[in-house]
């Protein structure tokens, strides 16, 4: 029978696994299932500070996790496991919180988020200040199976399955980084692998007020259907994920505390990056490089992509190409431009360092056949090669990378800016269950490998007394924002369709905690600089860019090469678009300049609060239901709504003003109260921007 218990205010940090009971409930009284054939009615008991709940050989524990939030664990077979690879950080912010159990029923509060837990294990979320359910497990069926299905996959391992209720009216946004297009992302279905342009973040905030983690890197997937939310993980050890109640704004500051916050990102890298697929030679760089400041245009950085080394894997100049890289440094330094270089995890057996590192074992391993990869172009041969990945799990094998890394580039040169390209890793076929990683079976923690990948330089160049830490990175997974990795949105398309899918990727990656983010402006896959369509894709691409967190004109332009070690793209720089374009362009270049003192100023609230650079309009104004389905406009910080042209030869735009702010048109000086929608001219040559509530930015210079 179960013995009523008294409410006991907890300060919580993490507890430990094996505390002793404080106190322990027999069978639940609560009502199970009466429709199943043998109906599970466990036991309950609280543990410093967390509720657990037992029945049918599973365990499932709902502990506090920062404030308003919880994290929720569930494993068949044994008690919960600590230590397997996930998401959040080591140890949870400290919280209080309640533990009463009572009539068959576990509660667990915490702050604005209260947890039941039935009889039968079935785990409801509530408000705290009115009872409102957030978010409810569901049985797939009333015999079975329950709400979380465990099905053997061998030694120890299930294909999980953790279902939730669907709500009428729900909307879903986060995910990570996706090219469909949608910014709501109910009725979407997902693979939680990561691809080139495809990102796995798996965080969703949801319209009821809530947002969770799954907290496990695990190869699956995630169904948003109208009749209930699945997670899967296709082989793991035991259900993981974390909860917190709260508007969006209030769920970016709990994440972000729970995972890890961005450093702050520093002034170099808040201005205009310049790079194209790829600039061959020492000589060809330093002159874009020299063009560029005898023009007088604002430059901040500029990057040495692929091919610039001896062989994939060895981390270092070709001297044949790269005759002085140390002049090139000094030279850039004076021209006021950071260099950064492009490092692959991939390694091509010609590498000299490839046998060192199989012997070691520091390269991903296979279940069945070689420890190879990829097929890949390398120098010295006229066919590809097959390429191994170092493993980015594994310690060793990250202080090696990085040993290689500060030597050839650290130290000599004094190069501390990378781009982390291929980093999903870029395999050929994708077959995470062939895959051995340090950290585990390749289907249970592939999803983590980007993120591992940008700590081996956050962690290199921190114990180097580097401070300022910036890797560009093709891929990412929850908690990369705090090793200084920015992501972009990968090899995607030239045109209008395109460009304007970016805007929703780009809102999404910001609610999965990744402030730093950017496109290849104008698209990688193409596009004819002489093209006069194109121009406009450019010149249109190019204002987006001015308004992104980070600002990067990239692509492989025609006429294109095939890809080997001596390919390169047609021009790629400003100038390269016709007079008219070129002039636009070089009227954002100096608009950015200007507005680079608000964009430090919000990324410091990236760093301190959180609060994502690149906002849907509804972060900032939730009461106002119309801006839960603006997909095509946002805010830059709080203070400036931007609106980019996206369809070809469109001479106006009509955007949503969300209610509750006036706001100002930044090109006219007009003002209009929100709550509605205006239409505003947008020549060729603007993008239609909005000044919130009196603010005063330097739009027009």
């Amino acid at each position: 029978m179960n013995q009523p218990a008294e409410t006991v205010p907890q300060q919580h940090a993490r507890p430990e696994q094996h505390d002793p009971p404080e106190r322990q409930s027999g069978p639940g009284q609560g009502s199970a299932g009466l429709a199943q054939s043998s109906p599970t009615v466990g036991t309950f008991s609280e543990r410093g500070g967390a509720l657990e709940w037992s029945g049918r050989q599973e365990t499932v524990r709902v502990e506090p996790w920062g404030p308003d939030a919880v994290r929720v664990r569930a494993r068949l077979g044994g008690p919960v496991l600590d230590g397997l690879p996930c998401a959040l950080l080591d140890e949870a912010p400290e919280t209080g919180s309640a533990v009463r159990i009572e009539d068959g029923v576990g509660r667990l509060t915490v702050g604005a988020l209260t947890v039941e837990v039935g009889a039968d294990g079935l785990v409801r979320f509530t408000r705290t200040a009115d009872g409102a359910e957030l978010l409810s497990e569901e049985r797939a069926h009333f015999w079975w199976p329950g709400p979380r299905l465990y099905t053997p996959v061998g030694n120890g391992h299930h294909r999980l399955e953790q279902r939730f209720a669907a709500y009428e009216g729900e909307k879903l946004y986060g995910l990570g980084q996706h090219q469909h297009g949608l910014l709501d992302q109910k009725g979407a279905v997902l693979d939680l692998v990561q691809r080139n342009a495809e990102v796995t973040i798996p965080v969703l905030t949801s319209s009821r007020g809530y947002t969770l983690l799954w907290n496990n890197p695990a190869v699956g997937r995630v169904e948003l259907a109208a009749n209930g939310t699945r997670w899967v993980a296709d082989s793991a050890r035991q259900i993981d994920y974390w909860i917190t109640a709260g508007s969006p704004a209030d769920a970016q500051r709990r994440y972000s505390a729970a995972t890890g916050r961005s450093p702050m990102l520093p002034e170099w890298a808040a201005g205009f990056w310049q790079c194209k697929l790829r600039y061959r030679t020492q000589d060809e760089l330093l002159s874009v490089a020299r063009e560029y400041r005898r023009r007088g245009l604002p430059i901040d950085v500029i990057v040495c992509d692929f091919f610039h080394w001896t062989h994939l894997g060895d981390w270092k100049f070709d001297p044949a190409e790269w005759p002085d890289p140390a002049a090139m440094q000094r030279e850039l330094a004076e021209l006021g431009i950071r260099l950064v270089v492009s490092v692959w995890p991939s390694v091509s057996p010609l590498s000299g360092n490839h046998a060192l590192m199989e012997q070691r074992g520091w390269f991903i391993g296979t279940e069945y056949g070689p420890v190879a990869h990829a097929d890949w172009p390398d120098k010295e041969v006229a066919s590809t090669v097959q390429v191994a990945f170092y493993d980015a799990t594994n310690p060793e094998a990250r202080a090696f990378l990085w040993s290689r890394v500060k030597e050839n580039y650290v130290d000599p040169y004094g190069i501390t800016s990378f781009w982390l390209d291929a980093c999903e890793p870029e395999l050929k076929p994708g077959f995470s269950e062939n895959l051995r990683y340090w950290a585990g079976p390749g289907l249970e923690v592939a999803n983590m490998y980007p993120r591992e990948n940008a700590r081996t330089f956050h962690e290199g160049m921190t114990a180097a007394g580097e401070s300022e830490v910036v890797t560009l990175n093709r891929s990412a997974w929850a908690g990369s924002q705090r090793y200084g990795a920015a992501l972009w949105s990968g090899d995607i398309g030239t045109d209008f369709a395109t460009l304007r899918r970016q805007v929703a990727a780009g809102l999404n990656t910001a609610l999965s905690g990744i402030p730093w983010w950017n496109t290849d402006i104008g698209g990688f896959h193409g596009g004819d600089p002489d093209d006069p369509g194109y121009r406009e894709v450019m010149v249109r691409w190019f204002q987006f860019g001015a308004f992104s967190p980070l600002m990067r004109l990239h692509g492989f332009r025609d006429p294109g090469m095939p890809l080997g070690p001596d390919m390169t793209g047609g021009p790629n720089e400003v100038w390269s678009y016709g007079e008219e374009a070129g002039a636009i362009m070089e009227k954002y270049l100096r608009l950015r300049e200007r507005l680079k003192p608000y964009v430090l100023r919000v990324m410091r609230a990236a760093h301190e609060d959180g609060q994502p650079v690149m906002r849907p309009l509804f972060l900032e104004f939730p009461e106002d239901q119309a801006a839960w389905s603006v997909d095509d406009a946002y805010l830059f910080g709080p203070d400036l709504l931007v609106a980019p042209v996206l369809t070809a030869g469109a001479t106006a735009r009509t955007v949503h003003l969300p209610a509750g702010a006036r706001w100002t048109d930044a090109w006219t000086g007009r003002a209009y109260e929100g709550g509605g929608a205006v239409t505003v001219e947008a020549p060729l040559d603007r993008i239609p921007l909005f000044l919130r509530d009196g603010a005063t930015l330097p739009v027009t210079g």
